[in-house]
């Protein structure tokens, strides 16, 4: 039996990309010709996130009563047309439950995540795996106060109002009330081990699904971690054109949202590319290529759209503003027909007079120099701040470089904690001596279901605290998770959780403070920071303020910094071009080498992979990129949500423990280059 051909339909998801901009429904899902960032890592963003256990979890809140006449049924089938057949069975009883069902309406095609329908009333529920507080949580911008929809909240409420378009298009009779359903915030689990309830798998055909790991019952859940949220009013806003304030609305956004969705439906089924328009959009648009993907012979939409606008001849290797560091007129320079870093001047980078920082560079002034340095106004490459020198000296040895592996999963470990927690897994810390001996410390808990903060923040102290060294962090994630779980030991102020350790939380809550800085505000609410003895020095921070090099192009990440010093660095060529003498996963590891063209080998690339289906570093979540440490969080949500061997389980430790530790690594390598500038 031949198999009928799916039409080409505008669903949620392409309709969500359209409002990004609609030119990319041209590029999507031709994956054979055109590049896609976002295209291969949709079910590592689900499994980070947690969403695949938000949305069976969901389902749980709404299973099968026969008591009332209610009978779920879950619509499995994937094509077009066997999932509307397989719906339309049970779609018109009277009193429904229905997972995941299809509907469709001239060429607009969607999958609810949840519909219950009782006669003629009909909720429509959309899942998310997003957090929400349901006390004080609001969809409106200025605190919930504003006259219009705050923007993080737009694309998920705009997906409803989609739905319930289409969906009251299909079945003019019924009362449609829409909902977004998520983790909230406000709720506590009241019992363990929820998440371990759905497992993660892949399937023959590569389709995820969800594996029920014992019997479900409402005394087994417990308290719901999720919330409903009616959100009828907030479709209707943007139905009527009143989500968004005038004065700030695109030139699409001022369209009939109706007439909207069939003129793109229209381009899509025709499959005709929509009229370009460039702008600051296109900044994270994910059909650019990479190298890898240009090898394999795919196109760039990104370039496409760009040679549509400004021919043939675009110069897509000259610098563009769209690289420089927080630049935050890009719209207004690209308005005014400026696309390049050579074709601004100092006053593009301000509208009102920069302000002078206390010492290295401001925002304002690392911008100039890094338009300086990439468009050759300024011939020599590296620039190091003498002040930087002046901050090295005040280090105390021996100084510690730390990073930690995090993880904030939607459906609590255990009783007490509440969605989307901090979870904190892994460290590694780096300590070099005065001498020049260097030593390494490490911690990982791989165990499925277990909250591990206590015993990680345990784990720290005995690697910090028995000198008074100076401690480096990277960007500010780790103060923030010493703060987070500073609150958490706070909260359980009840339970005596240090004391089979042989001290105290008052001890440990101590000297989390020695480590950290946080928000005060005084009598009259000004707010400044409080900052502990060995506050944790930032070494981004002192890479923005005091060091750039054009390599690093508008990117102060140490993945990007890491690879510019071992090109520039004689002295970390001498020293790690031999094996390393000291470390734990890494000893005996030679991490400066060149490749067949010369060229100096990124020593990431050198590592093996974490996993097989998880390229470290190469994973996308938020605006297409997760920062560093991705890879870490997926291969965490890994161990944690899917079944695997005890062996795929050491193989993966393993990996996580090498990758943490080349992160503290680098830390150490960027030291140790500042530090041979400084003696020369």
């Amino acid at each position: 039996m031949t198999k009928l051909k799916s039409p080409r339909t505008l669903s949620k998801s392409r309709f969500k990309s359209a409002l990004e901009c609609p030119t990319k429904l041209f590029y999507s899902g031709k994956k054979k010709e055109y590049a896609n960032q976002m295209a291969e890592n949709e079910f590592m963003m689900a499994l980070a996130e947690g969403g695949f256990q938000v949305g069976e979890l969901a389902k749980y809140s709404h299973p099968c009563c026969p008591e009332i006449g209610h009978c779920g049924h879950n619509i499995k089938a994937l094509n077009y047309h066997e999932s509307l057949e397989e719906t339309a069975k049970y779609i018109h009883n009277e009193n429904v439950i229905l997972y995941e069902p299809a509907v469709a309406f001239e060429n607009f095609f969607i999958r609810i995540d949840v519909l219950v329908k009782n006669g003629m009333e009909v909720e429509l529920i959309e899942v998310k795996a997003k957090s929400f507080d349901s006390k004080n949580g609001s969809f409106r911008n200025a605190k919930g106060t504003g006259d219009y929809i705050d923007r993080p909240w737009r694309p998920y409420l705009y997906d409803v109002a989609f739905q319930t378009w289409v969906m009251e298009q299909a079945y003019p009779d019924w009362n449609v009330e829409p909902y977004l359903m998520m983790a909230d915030k406000a709720a506590e689990a009241t019992v363990d081990g929820i998440n371990q309830l759905f497992r993660v798998r892949k399937n023959e055909k590569n389709r995820t699904v969800i594996e029920v790991t014992e019997e479900i019952t409402p005394d087994r859940l417990g308290d719901s971690v999720l919330v409903k949220v009616p959100v009828r009013e907030y479709v209707e806003m943007i139905w009527n054109g009143q989500d968004i304030d005038p004065r700030k609305k695109e030139f699409e956004e001022f369209k009939n949202f109706f007439d909207r969705a069939r003129e793109y439906a229209g381009y899509y089924d025709r499959d005709e590319r929509y009229p370009v328009t460039v702008g600051l959009k296109c900044k994270h648009c994910e059909y650019k290529n990479t190298t890898e993907s240009a090898a394999k012979g795919l196109k760039s939409g990104y370039m496409e759209c760009w040679q549509d606008k400004f021919g043939d001849d675009y110069d897509f290797e000259e610098p563009h503003v769209f690289e420089l560091w927080d630049f935050r007129h890009t719209k207004d320079a690209l308005e005014r027909g400026i696309h390049f870093l050579k074709d601004l001047s100092f006053e593009d980078l301000f509208r009102s007079e920069p302000k002078i920082p206390d010492k290295g560079m401001g925002r304002v002034d690392r911008q100039w120099l890094q338009v300086k340095k990439r468009t050759g106004r300024d011939m020599e490459d590296e620039h190091i701040n003498p002040e930087l020198f002046d901050e090295m000296n005040e280090w105390d040895y021996p100084l510690h470089f730390i990073d930690f592996e995090t993880s904030m999963v939607a459906i609590p470990f255990s009783a007490g904690r509440r969605p989307y927690e901090q979870t904190a897994f892994q460290f590694s810390c780096h300590s070099l001596y005065e001498d020049g001996h260097m030593e390494h410390r490490e911690w990982i808990h791989s165990e499925p279901g277990v909250f591990p903060n206590y015993e990680f923040t345990l784990e720290l102290k005995k690697a910090l605290g028995n000198d008074e060294g100076t401690i480096f962090r990277y960007s500010n994630h780790e103060n923030t998770v010493m703060r987070q779980i500073y609150r958490q030991i706070e909260k359980d102020d009840e339970i005596d959780i240090f004391k089979d350790n042989g001290t105290s939380n008052i001890e440990i809550l101590d000297w989390i403070e020695t480590i950290t800085n946080w928000k005060v505000k005084d009598l009259d609410g000004k707010e400044s920071r409080d900052r502990g003895v060995r506050d944790m020095i930032d070494l981004w921070k002192c890479v923005k303020s005091y060091y750039y090099h054009p390599m690093m192009k508008g990117s102060n990440s140490i993945k990007q910094v890491l690879p510019t010093v071992l090109k520039v660095s004689k002295f970390l060529e001498d020293k790690y071009s031999q094996p390393m003498e000291f470390g734990i996963n890494l000893n005996g590891r030679v991490l400066w080498q060149k490749d067949a063209h010369g060229k100096v080998i990124d020593p990431y690339k050198l590592l093996e992979p974490i996993h097989d289906d998880i390229e470290a570093d190469e994973l996308y979540l938020e605006r297409g990129e997760i920062r560093d440490g991705g890879a870490a969080m997926v291969a965490y949500a890994k161990m944690q949500f899917t079944q695997m061997s005890d062996q795929e389980r050491q193989n993966i430790t393993k990996a996580l423990l090498r990758y943490c530790e080349m992160d503290t690594l680098a830390m150490v390598m960027i030291y140790e280059h500042w530090l041979s500038c400084r003696v020369q």
